[in-house]
């Protein structure tokens, strides 16, 4: 019973000076709700973009070459490291290939340009990537063989050269080259490196051989990248030894050689991700996080300025036979009834500001999307009522240590 009269007394001798007590528990309120809006903006930012490339697909392998290329898909029949992958017998869990170059191009159309990302690559990469297209179509087998001057254009690629303007059929330069526009992709939103909206596609063959100048004997391609799509994420760690093994019998690599090629999947590409983000998801927390010990510190010099206006009264208490230890728990609990009050209307404000701006904010192009985390609040909290604590021990000390008889004097 006596704590509950203790909270009484606090919430009496807070409101006698109303306008002293909510400026103090408006740098608690204005802390909790900067800690709370920013760590959902950063994991609505976390989940955005991990989705997105979730979207790519979640069963995929990337093959890039380590020490020394390695031959890729080659345009006439034969052998490559990038067919051989597909095998039913040495690799079962494997279901698709999809080899890729990259390039920087400049695309002309009239008087317009764009300089982009053009990717060379195969029919397949549109099924491995879980592309779609918007009209028009993708780059086709026969466009491989014939080596074809063939263009598949991104949603904002073909925005920013064609306006509303439907381009298939139309022309356009790449690098000062002329190729026909066959299809654009439909639009996957994001950023410029998380979706392809800002890439365009041209066949693998004719990447090589009239974009680039570098040629490799026996008539393969050297690609960067090779796309291996998996059954499904079960048998992501079989597909890695699976085509390791093949790789390494087609390189003729020794047992006790290092590999010339590196095998990494979308899995730990997002969980890599994941940790980069949860870095900064935490530093937007810690930079919110100052504001809460400046509202700390104002309680502290709140709580100071009532121990001098209180002197009498605390005379008057321990004249009557107040003890030391209770002087300190009224103070302590109007420092703690502050920081807690201001942190719980804290989180309330934090909820709807997330909640407020969460699909509605526009910045630049993209829509903030935000994660309230019931974790991050329940945590604020109790961090702004310890923060009273800590910034409370310190007047509240000071009250108790005053001397009864000079408490009464004091003028």
């Amino acid at each position: 019973m006596i704590y509950i009269e203790i909270i009484k007394v606090a919430f009496v001798s807070l409101s006698a000076n109303k306008l002293r007590s909510i400026l103090a528990l408006l740098g608690i309120v204005i802390g909790v709700t900067a800690v709370i809006s920013l760590m959902s903006i950063g994991r609505g930012t976390q989940e955005r973009i991990t989705s997105r490339i979730q979207d790519l697909g979640t069963n995929l392998l990337f093959i890039k070459a380590g020490a020394s290329t390695f031959g890729g898909f080659t345009g006439q029949a034969g052998s490559s490291s990038s067919l051989a992958l597909k095998d039913p017998l040495f690799a079962p869990s494997v279901i698709e290939v999809a080899p890729e170059i990259t390039i920087r191009a400049q695309l002309v159309f009239g008087r317009k340009n764009t300089n982009v990302t053009v990717m060379g690559v195969t029919p397949q990469h549109l099924g491995v990537r879980n592309l779609e297209i918007d009209s028009g179509m993708f780059i086709s087998s026969p466009h491989i063989q014939t080596y074809s001057e063939v263009i598949v254009l991104g949603s904002q690629v073909s925005e920013d050269l064609f306006g509303f303007q439907d381009p298939i059929g139309e022309h356009i330069r790449v690098n000062g080259k002329r190729f026909y526009v066959v299809g654009i992709l439909e639009s996957q939103g994001g950023s410029a490196w998380t979706s392809n909206d800002s890439r365009a596609f041209i066949p693998l063959t004719t990447a090589f051989y009239r974009m680039q100048k570098q040629r490799v004997s026996g008539g393969n391609i050297n690609v960067e990248t090779i796309n291996v799509q998996t059954k499904d994420l079960e048998v992501l760690d079989d597909a890695i030894n699976e085509v390791s093994t093949i790789l390494r019998l087609r390189h003729q690599i020794g047992n006790d050689d290092e590999d010339d090629f590196n095998i990494t999947s979308q899995e730990q590409t997002i969980e890599t991700l994941r940790e980069t983000t949860n870095t900064f998801v935490v530093f937007l927390g810690a930079i919110a996080g100052i504001s809460l010990i400046v509202g700390g510190i104002g309680i502290m010099n709140i709580m100071l300025v009532s121990v001098t206006e209180r002197t009498k009264e605390i005379g008057i208490r321990k004249a009557m036979g107040a003890k030391k230890k209770d002087i300190l728990l009224q103070f302590i609990s109007e420092a703690t009834v502050l920081s807690f009050g201001g942190g719980f209307l804290g989180v309330v404000l934090g909820y709807l500001i997330s909640t407020g701006l969460n699909g509605r904010a526009i910045l630049g192009q993209e829509s903030f999307q935000t994660q309230f985390g019931l974790d991050v609040a329940i945590l604020s909290l109790a961090v702004s009522a310890a923060i009273g604590l800590f910034f409370g021990i310190y007047p509240a000390a000071r009250a108790a240590k005053l001397h009864p008889i000079e408490a009464l004097r004091y003028d």
